[in-house]
């Protein structure tokens, strides 16, 4: 095989996996701190993540301020980083990672070994599929997920179906109806089997402004059809079956993690979050390996990811500067509560040393109102009353907590809240 570039030139010291707003942020910031030769792994053929396929506002505002679209967003990062000086190297996919950094990579050509000094692991999450979500009938041509939809209008210019159901509610449900209206579909109705709308207000008005009608209280039971989907059956708030007829079905959210990685790999994975167990500053289990952005837990913006892959780079680079501490011990950050869904970072290196992560991130699985509280073996460390629900993000600033500076574990439960 003729030497890759990737085989060809100095040693790695930061290799990114992953070509996402966080993994672009993070080699930028790598470079703009003075590291050597930064690498970005992307398998698909252009690097920008998702956001490349997402032909609509708004993005930008945190990194550029401005409002832009989604494939203008991604190429403008993609500039940035190689401005700064960072490699992209696109249709090559990570296959294995091992321990102290080294990887095995497929290219086009053929597989090869590659060895980092540091390891950023950024591969973005995924919409569950329909295979994992248990719904029942027909396997019919017209069932896709939002990022498979996107793809299809923006990247192939086609269009998929004409009159799709969409099922799901959170933030990216409403953007496969902006990418429906922008191929010329018209959605007959948005289907959501909680009592309300899970992204925050006023997201629920959009349907009804876009002619989309809104069914909460909806459980899908079955889709119908042959070679093409025909309708799906649907339980309402009463219980009562209904039919709508449609010739698509467009499955939203319920995102997972791309963390197939670490799961045939070797490092820790938390269940609650689905990614990687990191400490303050995103280190993995193996300290060689770092990990950003939405693998970290699901779901985040674009520019939340951005600024937590920007923040990520700049603790690596600190790290191959001797300038993180090596953990001597860790707290341990569990939850303990079955309404509570994560907490991430799961645990807190010791000493705690330079800055991290200012805040602890958690979410819950329903609608909540009650006390949240951090505890250990000694009582309640710290409390907040809280009224959440399951997209919102829930931020503890671990300055408010008292933490313990030897290792032990940090429990979240919530209870009622206090007159």
């Amino acid at each position: 095989m003729t030497e890759h570039p990737l085989t060809s030139r100095a040693p790695i010291d930061v290799a990114v996996i992953g070509g996402g707003p966080a993994g672009l942020a993070a080699a930028t910031a790598l470079k703009e701190a003075g590291i050597g030769r930064v690498v970005v792994l992307e398998r698909e053929p252009q690097a920008g993540g998702i956001p490349r396929h997402c032909g609509h506002p708004p993005f930008g505002m945190r990194e550029f301020r401005r409002i832009l679209r989604g494939p203008v967003y991604a190429a403008r990062l993609v500039a940035r980083a190689e401005r700064a000086g960072v490699e992209i190297h696109t249709l090559t996919t990570v296959a294995g990672i091992r321990p102290g950094g080294n990887l095995l990579v497929a290219l086009p050509e053929g597989l090869i070994e590659l060895t980092a000094r540091r390891v950023i692991y950024a591969t973005g999450v995924r919409e569950r599929p329909r295979s994992a979500r248990l719904i029942a009938g027909a396997r019919a041509g017209g069932i896709l997920n939002t990022g498979a939809l996107q793809s299809m209008v923006y990247l192939k210019n086609r269009r998929p179906f004409r009159r799709p159901v969409i099922i799901g509610s959170e933030l990216v449900a409403f953007s496969a109806i902006m990418t429906s209206r922008h191929a010329g579909i018209r959605p007959v109705a948005m289907i959501e089997a909680a009592p309300r709308v899970t992204a925050r207000w006023p997201a629920a008005l959009y349907p009804r402004l876009a002619g989309v009608r809104l069914l909460t209280g909806t459980r899908l039971l079955e889709i119908r059809g042959d070679t093409r989907v025909t309708g799906v059956s649907v339980a309402g708030p009463d219980g009562q079956k209904r039919e709508i007829a449609c010739d698509g079905v467009v499955l939203s959210g319920q995102f997972t993690p791309e963390a197939s990685l670490a799961r045939l790999g070797h490092l820790a994975l938390d269940p609650g979050t689905g990614g990687p167990v990191v400490d303050q500053w995103g280190r993995c289990s193996d300290p060689a390996f770092f990990a950003t952005g939405n693998l970290l837990r699901p779901v985040e913006t674009a520019g939340w990811s951005w600024a937590e892959g920007r923040r990520c780079g700049q603790w690596v680079a600190e790290d191959i500067a001797g300038r993180l501490p090596a953990p001597a011990a860790f707290l341990d950050v569990e939850i303990g509560d079955p309404r509570l869904k994560y907490v991430m970072p799961q645990r807190i290196a010791l000493p705690q040393g330079a800055e991290g992560m200012a805040a602890l991130q958690l979410r819950v699985t329903e609608p909540v109102r009650g006390e949240l509280r951090a505890l250990n073996e000694s009582g309640i460390l710290w409390r907040r009353k809280i009224h959440a629900l399951p997209e919102r993000r829930l931020l503890v600033p671990l300055a408010e907590i008292g933490l313990p500076d030897t290792a032990g574990t940090i429990r979240f439960e919530i209870g009622e809240a206090r007159a």
